[in-house]
């Protein structure tokens, strides 16, 4: 690279932050308030292949963002930012203008960090160094530029036409959502084109859209694709972050998963795979990751935020504490630092994230990781915090899908039911109360059917809604379901970490035999039990999620924590060979049977008592025995069977003018226990007969009608559902 030169800069403005491109000149704003000195840096390559870095000084300062217009920008233009100023990291104080900075505000980004000491902004140590030199080096600024070792921010300006697309709007009453790899999940389509395979476009194509509408799902849930970087770590064991969490670009798609090669070209990629799924009627929501960055501890890398105001983006042990020499990182996420949403420019920069990806991105809405990471005000958990005070009020984001991960990685971020309206969250009580009823571990069934139902105990008392609860069984941390039914123990040996990483509290049983077998009744075994996972949760009153390969049997070869596994461990086998494709033909049915039945998705909570004067019950728990379950039988800690009757005649919520909403009934028998059971179907008057529409027990035939008040022989471990005649 050759030295730097020197251009004119105009004054510009100091909003908006980031490259805002027009033909005349191009504005760069960055807030740095504590800097006494940015610099804008453009990179241009020529004809022999060689970079070159101009360096334009921002000479404007307003309200702490430098600012200025730099004349004859091109779209495409790469760019990064210098800053300089005081170096004394015990204060966060951490100006070196040999580090080469992404602008916070990117739409696009180009290249990758390539790990080495250039990006540490302080005298990297060295392994034998004593403690005292250690020290002395952590608090030496670094001279290494890191230009060469690091990605560029890129100068966007995109005209994308929309034409008539227009957005789903699915109801959370009728949603379904499906958690997918935006670069696993084509990886190996042989449907896909190859050059597609692994990117946006690739998900955009019809073998991928038709696959999701058949499936029965309604929104695609894709896992992190803000702009990420792999932490130093897993570059020295030879892996990489493959489910990206750790995000470096809050407004940029990563920059991996597009087909073109051309900078900037990903914003317009993403946009066409939105549009496409928005003209099949499927949503797009994103999981976001804005409780930390890839900037990782104190001694982590130096690649955006630190080097612009690093006692201002993250949070400290004592912030007080902080201007007297002691600057500890509080870490709440697990990965070394915690974005700091009480300070008012970090809010705002979070908020206009997520205001880009749904005014100009068009997405529906975000699954938010670590949520209560970012509700503290200081260390304590506030759910009247300015993050959910600022959501809850802006006009955007207030109407968009919204859903917690309601906990972080402290022992007091624990906060299941407690979010505020409009809120969802994942629940992961449901996914333990039903692993643990299938492989018959629970007490009883009194948590099952609370669980069931809707999770009222969780979520009426404060007005919400039963789609407050969002249903799973399996996530992409942790086991998939396959090997949720064929692993007791983690396997996760390909992760360099000794087996050691990974929850050991797994819930789940392997049927008899570790790990892939060729033992036919043990395979059947664990698709039937993969089967009464599937059907319960997908039955489940609630908005059901799944995880992207389990309606066909996805294995990972009982890796529980496959985050840095980018190849086929975690990538989805499309090969008819070893698939359970009978497993994805009843998520389809039971998905259709939701989708046609209003009466097993019902927006409000189910009372146990009639809907109008001469019904019965709009549900009803039925003992096997046939009468509906008692105080005692709700503690009986060695009843494994359970069976609902869902009133669809009338439903409980009116339609869209008040009028009443009438739909078939529903007995749904849940049963964990080995041994068969004799069901006695309750004699009432509002059901003369039934058929069986759904059951995992291979001797009961759909379409097969039985009547009220008779027997029903039901195989050990199964799932029957009949619907009204």
């Amino acid at each position: 690279m050759e030295g730097p030169t020197t251009a004119a800069v105009w004054p510009g403005k100091h909003q908006p932050l980031g490259a805002t491109w027009r033909a005349e000149a191009t504005n760069f704003a960055v807030h740095a308030p504590d800097a006494t000195q940015v610099e804008v840096c453009l990179f241009d390559v020529d004809e022999h292949g060689v970079e070159h870095e101009r360096r334009l000084r921002l000479t404007e300062y307003t309200l702490g963002i430098w600012h200025g217009a730099v004349p004859g920008v091109p779209i495409g233009q790469r760019y990064g930012f210098r800053t300089n100023g005081v170096w004394d990291p015990d204060r966060g104080r951490r100006f070196n203008p040999a580090k080469l900075l992404l602008d916070p505000y990117a739409k696009a980004i180009a290249g990758e960090v390539r790990p080495g000491p250039e990006i540490f902004d302080y005298v990297l140590p060295d392994v034998d160094d004593t403690d005292e030199v250690r020290r002395r080096k952590r608090h030496t600024r670094s001279e290494l530029d890191s230009a060469p070792s690091m990605p560029r921010s890129v100068v966007v300006h995109d005209d994308f036409d929309w034409g008539d697309e227009r957005r789903p709007w699915t109801r959370w009453a009728d949603t379904v959502i499906y958690e997918l790899h935006a670069k696993g999940f084509t990886q190996l389509h042989d449907r896909v084109p190859e050059h597609l395979r692994g990117t946006y476009a690739g998900l955009a194509t019809p073998a991928v859209v038709d696959y999701l509408r058949d499936l029965g799902i309604t929104t695609v849930e894709l896992l992190p694709v803000h702009q990420f970087v792999s932490e130093p770590d897993l570059a020295e064991r030879g892996l990489v972050n493959y489910w990206g969490y750790n995000s470096i670009g809050f407004f940029a798609p990563h920059n991996a998963y597009s087909s073109s090669g051309d900078a900037g070209q990903q914003v317009r990629e993403f946009k066409q795979m939105v549009k496409a799924l928005h003209d099949a009627g499927l949503e797009v929501i994103l999981d976001v990751v804005y409780n930390h960055t890839a900037e990782g501890g104190a001694f982590g890398p130096t690649l955006s935020f630190r080097g612009l105001d690093d006692l201002y983006y993250y949070k400290r042990v004592d912030p007080e504490e902080s201007e007297r020499g002691n600057d500890a990182y509080w870490d709440v996420t697990g990965c070394g630092n915690t974005v700091n949403t009480s300070r008012t420019q970090t809010l705002r920069m979070v908020l206009d994230s997520l205001r880009y990806w749904v005014t100009e991105m068009h997405v529906d809405g975000f699954r938010f990781d670590l949520t209560p990471a970012l509700t503290r005000t200081w260390h304590d958990l506030d759910m009247r915090s300015h993050f959910l005070t600022a959501i809850g009020q802006d006009p955007v984001l207030r109407h968009v899908k919204l859903i917690a991960e309601p906990w972080d990685a402290s022992m007091d971020g624990y906060s299941v039911g407690r979010f505020p309206p409009p809120w969802v969250e994942w629940n992961d009580q449901y996914r333990d109360t039903m692993r643990d009823f299938w492989r018959a571990r629970s007490n009883g069934v009194r948590t099952v059917a609370s669980r069931f139902s809707g999770s009222s105990d969780l979520y009426a008392d404060d007005g919400r809604s039963p789609y407050a609860s969002v249903n799973f069984v399996t996530a992409h941390d942790g086991f998939t379901l396959r090997d949720l039914v064929s692993y007791d123990a983690k396997h996760n040996e390909a992760n360099g970490e000794d087996n050691r990483d990974g929850t050991d509290n797994n819930r789940s049983w392997n049927c008899g035999v570790e790990g892939e077998t060729d033992d036919p009744a043990i395979v059947a075994l664990r698709k039937r039990q993969a089967a009464n996972l599937m059907l319960t949760l997908c039955l489940s009153t609630g908005v059901p999620m799944l995880t992207a390969g389990d309606e066909r049997g996805r294995t990972q070869r009982g890796n529980n924590n496959a985050y840095g596994q980018d190849n086929e461990v975690s990538w989805m086998d499309w090969r008819p060979d070893d698939a359970w494709l009978d497993l994805y033909e009843l998520t389809k049915t039971a998905l259709r049977l939701r989708r046609e039945h209003p009466a097993l998705r019902q927006r409000h909570f189910l009372e146990g008592r009639p809907t109008a004067a001469d019904g019965p019950k709009d549900l009803a728990w039925v003992h096997p025995e046939g009468r509906e379950m008692t105080v005692e039988d709700w503690h009986d800690h060695e009843l494994h069977t359970l069976g609902a009757f869902v009133s669809g005649d009338p439903l409980r919520a009116p339609g869209p003018r008040g009028e009443v909403l009438r739909d078939r009934s529903f007995m749904i028998w849940l049963h964990a226990g080995s041994d068969p059971v004799r069901l006695q179907l309750p004699d009432n008057p509002w059901i003369e007969a039934g058929e069986v529409v759904l059951s995992t027990d291979p001797d009961l035939v759909v379409g097969e009608q039985v009547k009220a008040g008779e027997r029903i022989a039901l195989d050990g471990r199964s799932v029957l559902v009949l619907r009204q005649v």
